[in-house]
């Protein structure tokens, strides 16, 4: 069995991708498996990583904004659209899939559309209640289309191809033991508070991290891991520098966490973004959140990924206007001094993940082959 599974652009993207794969060789050790994605793009490193093959096809998005470098970058994505179709064709005829598989990104377009003209079986997962614009178009074309709800059927071109599943997680997040993690780590019996804003990080989450920082900078039974990513510069740590917070036993700073699974695994409570995989990954194991979601994408997806957590008692949702330093901080108090709260947030959100996810997709995939 060969399969391409194409993701790229984000870790939400890459990562069901990755579980997908993993549940495909396991259940068939001698299937052949390559991603397609961008080299510049996270998903080179997050899939060679993890041992796969990789092909390199560059697909990029329009900026909307006018710069001059955004000009730029928009000439260079005309050209990259133009090449797209025979960077496809010439992946397709080398590999010779059986099956093609796209998990978001703007790679996913050109290798999953000509797959689909060729009649090689495809599918895709949408992530997200409402779908990207390339999984939308996309959805015509396919014979599956694996989504999160119920609700995001109804965005695709034919609702009778959508199969609703939730979002599938990588094995090592269902694995996942606290008190392992927290051995490995060495924060036992210490208050775990992991922080991120998405895989490239989030200038207002990091500041609202800052504001937390100082307000629990002389509580020694804290630790608290924050990932500022990738555009943050240095700022971070030297607001802490600046603030006399050198105390590494207390805050660790990070651009980007390849083994993040172990750090969720700790955390008592998590500070983060309301991306799809991530309230997936909360679910599974089952974790207390305060959810920041970012206002900057489509249909305002993000709130409403993070609005299922909250309204069952598992998370509380600050919107980002909303942000500020008492907001931050006055919500992680009521967490800190109840403890209690903490495990039924986490005991709740476990009620929303979905075990049989991934065991939906492999079974409508192999029916498909």
């Amino acid at each position: 069995m060969k399969v391409i599974i194409a993701a790229g652009g984000t870790a939400g993207h890459i990562n069901p991708g990755l579980a997908i794969a993993e549940k495909i060789k396991k259940e068939h050790p001698d299937a052949d498996i390559m991603f397609v994605g961008r080299k510049q793009g996270m998903e080179y490193k997050l899939v060679t990583q993890a041992g796969y093959k990789f092909s390199h096809m560059e697909v990029t998005g329009f900026q909307r904004s006018f710069s001059p470098e955004n000009i730029k970058r928009n000439i260079i994505t005309v050209k990259n659209l133009l090449t797209a179709g025979r960077a496809a064709d010439k992946i397709l005829n080398s590999f010779k899939p059986d099956l093609v598989i796209g998990t978001g990104g703007y790679v996913s377009g050109p290798i999953v559309q000509q797959a689909a003209k060729r009649g090689i079986k495809t599918a895709l997962h949408e992530q997200n209640a409402f779908a990207g614009v390339t999984n939308k178009l996309l959805s015509k074309q396919v014979d599956k289309v694996f989504v999160a709800t119920e609700k995001a059927s109804k965005y695709m071109a034919y609702p009778e191809k959508c199969i609703p599943c939730g979002n599938p997680v990588r094995q090592e997040i269902v694995n996942a033991d606290t008190l392992k993690a927290k051995t490995e780590l060495g924060v036992e019996g210490k208050l775990v508070v992991l922080s991120f804003g998405g895989s490239l990080g989030a200038a207002m989450v990091n500041k609202a991290m800052q504001h937390l920082a100082l307000h629990n900078r002389n509580r020694d039974d804290i630790v608290h891991y924050h990932v500022v990513g990738r555009y943050d510069e240095g700022e971070f740590v030297k607001f802490l520098t600046e603030n006399k917070i050198n105390d590494e036993n207390k805050i660790k700073v990070y651009e980007y966490l390849y083994d993040i699974a172990k750090y969720m695994a700790a955390a008592d409570i998590i500070i983060c973004r309301c991306g799809a995989l991530t309230i997936a990954e909360l679910s599974c194991m089952g974790k207390a959140s305060i959810l920041i979601p970012s206002p900057n994408v489509a249909e305002n997806h993000q709130y409403h990924n993070g609005k299922v957590l909250e309204d069952i008692g598992a998370a509380i949702l600050i919107e980002e206007k909303n942000l500020n330093e008492k907001s931050i901080t006055d919500s992680f108090e009521k967490m800190y001094q109840n403890p209690q709260l903490v495990k039924q947030m986490g005991d709740r959100a476990k009620q929303a993940h979905n075990p049989d996810c991934i065991d939906i997709i492999y079974n409508n995939l192999m029916e498909l082959l």
